[in-house]
């Protein structure tokens, strides 16, 4: 990692003194990183995103800024511009107005503001629109004012809490390109919270997975999904197959499941695996392979359950390897050799394709 910036150190967060919401958080951001924390409801992604930004005090523990101590330092003395979903505009100002307001705050000149927010609507390509009013703007619109407000003091610092949330999937898709390519563009730090893995993996350099209060893993979107480290992660990222079974061998990072029907499946070793404990075995749908080469090792009898059509993909949900619930996905122009509910047809994977999991 480069030049450390933001560090949480033994941090947790009781609201009630007996049960915690955020539990030994150690966690290190990189200068001119964008990591997003990633989790369901409850999690606690959003309490941490709050301890940093000063809304919440942490129970337990540090957390610095650029090697400064900021635990106890008020919201509006860390530099940090923040972002809400709710965009929290103010309805009686202009959007020029809105987006001066933090500057009139730390009483800079007229000159310079009238510079400022013409540069930050411009980031934002609303400079048009600087008379208008919120109510006079759509979702998107009042979202890319928010984003500027939020940067025109030139914070350091930028935190997201789900600030798409609210928007329809194309402006939602769009606006995450449109952040991803501002921070590239500006070189600070972003922090952003969301519970919607694609947005995580699409705009991060580094997702944090957060559950039951504890971060699960950190990673690169890519090591993320292609080696998680536990049975939560490789469900809560992306799709994935999950078969239950005992390990039979452990030999060089390889291992030798015994599905539920006895079938015995070859994978990569996680962490923490023991010959005889019960694992999970984690398989990615488009990784399952209709009519494999004889070649590949790991190779099953399915029985085709349901067909659902996707559009550009297909989703075949098959019986195998004494399970019900295995999904394949498969190109929609691909030939599916196996078309009427009931029928049977050969799959398989490659060993390297699948990962064993450690049942904590």
């Amino acid at each position: 990692m480069s030049e450390r910036f933001i560090a949480f150190e033994g941090v947790r967060k009781s609201y009630d003194g007996v049960s915690y919401v955020v539990r030994g958080l150690d966690l290190d951001v990189a200068k001119g990183e964008f990591l997003t924390l990633l989790g369901p409801s409850g999690s606690g992604k959003t309490t941490t995103l709050m301890m940093l930004a000063g809304f919440e005090a942490p129970t337990d523990g540090t957390i610095t800024l650029a090697d400064n101590r900021i635990d106890s330092v008020p919201p509006h003395r860390r530099n940090i511009g923040v972002v809400f979903q709710n965009y929290a505009l103010f309805p009686h100002m202009t959007v020029g107005e809105n987006v001066a307001f933090p500057l009139k705050m730390r009483r800079l000149g007229k000159a310079e503001i009238t510079e400022r927010v013409r540069r930050a609507l411009d980031m934002v390509r609303m400079a048009s629109f600087e008379t208008r009013r919120p109510n006079q703007l759509s979702g998107g619109q009042q979202q890319r004012i928010a984003l500027a407000r939020a940067l025109v003091f030139e914070p350091q610092l930028v935190l997201m809490d789900e600030p798409l949330g609210a928007l329809d999937k194309q402006l939602r898709e769009h606006m995450q390109l449109e952040i991803k390519h501002l921070h590239a563009r500006l070189g600070i730090n972003v922090v952003y919270v969301t519970h919607d893995q694609s947005e995580a993996l699409t705009m991060s350099d580094r997702v944090g997975v957060f559950n039951d209060g504890i971060l699960q893993q950190i990673a690169p979107p890519h090591a993320l999904y292609e080696t998680p480290a536990n049975p939560f992660v490789a469900t809560f990222i992306g799709e994935n197959n999950a078969i239950s079974g005992e390990v039979v061998a452990i030999e060089n990072a390889v291992c030798r499941i015994r599905a539920p029907d006895g079938s015995i499946i070859t994978g990569h070793a996680g962490e923490g695996l023991k010959e005889g404990a019960r694992a999970t075995l984690v398989l990615r749908p488009e990784r399952i392979q209709l009519a494999p080469a004889t070649e590949i090792p790991n190779r099953f009898t399915a029985t085709l359950k349901e067909i659902i059509y996707h559009g550009d993909h297909v989703r075949l949900r098959v019986s195998a390897c004494g399970c019900d619930d295995i999904f394949i996905k498969v190109a929609a122009a691909q030939d599916i050799p196996v078309q009427s509910l009931g029928s049977t047809a050969v799959i398989g994977w490659a060993p390297e394709d699948c990962r064993a999991l450690a049942l904590s």
